[in-house]
């Protein structure tokens, strides 16, 4: 399957090392910059396309990596013309584009997976399968974390571009919290005061479930540039599973001390498998055989929901029932 890549960021450069390094074929670039297009192609050995619709056109599949508020129009656009597409969290800024856009897929009999790598992560993976397998009893209580440095790119910062720190980052957590124990009954959120001009931003979430268990989600930009903390407890009737990127070392990503900070923190410290490169694969496999994505569509649908549901909460101070 021939593998045309837009949106040449941070995002852009970890599916195509991934690729590469899968030996995938990925063979097309696109990006508006056309400098930042060539060094892209040339770094890949890609051939670049003077056009989105060039590149759709090329291919079998379209990884877009652009930003979330360019997803409905270019994912649209790929089904339109044939193309399957793999598409970088989060699906979309609001529930009804992101259902516009798996109606998009539906209509066209195209096939869309979204990447929300943290259930491609091996601890967190392992963490679901002894949950599945009943090793640990009934779960009542669940607490994620992860916290990283403010990104760097501007769009980010812009709610009404990003959709905000729970939108672009809780949402990998609050998935996570759905696949382990399916859909909450309420939510209630508090944030940290806005700091005028700062992008700085901290929330903790409270998921209720029917039978009542919790999970505390924890999220923030608000680390110095370069660290990155994750962490994952679930705590079950008949056990506990707990781990911290701070076991056994704060998990930092180090840059020289006259260079800038990095645009975007990644979780990737002391892991031996890559987990992009896990996602990928699978969704590839996905593809060519025709079996189900680990990550729904109506999944990354309902993660936004929810990641929405958290914002809001946080804004007004009050409990929302979601269910």
């Amino acid at each position: 399957m021939k593998i045309g890549i837009v949106g040449l960021g941070t995002m852009g450069h970890v599916h195509a090392a991934a690729y590469r390094r899968m030996g995938a074929e990925l063979k097309f670039a696109y990006d508006a910059d056309r400098e930042v297009l060539q060094g892209f192609a040339n770094e890949y050995g890609l051939e670049p396309t003077d056009s989105y619709e060039a590149l759709v056109r090329a291919v079998d599949v379209v990884d877009i990596c652009t930003p979330t508020f360019t997803h409905l129009e270019l994912a649209e656009q790929a089904f339109a013309l044939g193309a399957e597409v793999i598409l970088e969290k989060p699906l979309a800024l609001t529930a009804a584009e992101g259902e516009q856009i798996i109606r998009a897929a539906r209509d066209t009999g195209r096939r869309l997976f979204v990447a929300m790598v943290v259930r491609f992560f091996p601890q967190y993976r392992r963490t679901a399968e002894l949950v599945r397998a009943g090793e640990l009893g009934e779960v009542g209580v669940v607490r994620l974390k992860r916290v990283a440095f403010p990104p760097q790119a501007g769009w980010f910062r812009d709610p009404a571009l990003s959709g905000g720190m729970p939108v672009d980052l809780m949402i990998h957590d609050l998935d996570y919290a759905r696949w382990l124990l399916g859909d909450p009954v309420s939510v209630f959120a508090r944030r940290s005061n806005p700091i005028q001009g700062e992008p700085l931003e901290h929330v903790q979430a409270l998921l209720g479930y029917q039978n009542g268990a919790m999970v505390l989600v924890e999220g923030g930009w608000a680390y110095p540039p370069g660290y990155f903390r994750t962490s994952l407890d679930v705590a079950g009737s008949r056990g506990l599973v707990e781990w911290s990127s701070d076991q056994p070392a704060p998990l930092e990503t180090l840059f020289p001390k006259d260079a800038p900070p990095p645009a975007l923190g990644l979780p990737m410290a002391g892991l031996e498998v890559d987990p992009y490169e896990l996602e990928l694969k699978h969704a590839l496999a996905s593809l060519e055989s025709g079996d189900p994505f680990d990550v729904s569509p109506d999944d990354a649908l309902a993660a936004l929901k929810l990641a929405i549901a958290v914002r809001e909460s946080a804004a007004s101070g009050r409990v929302l029932e979601v269910a």
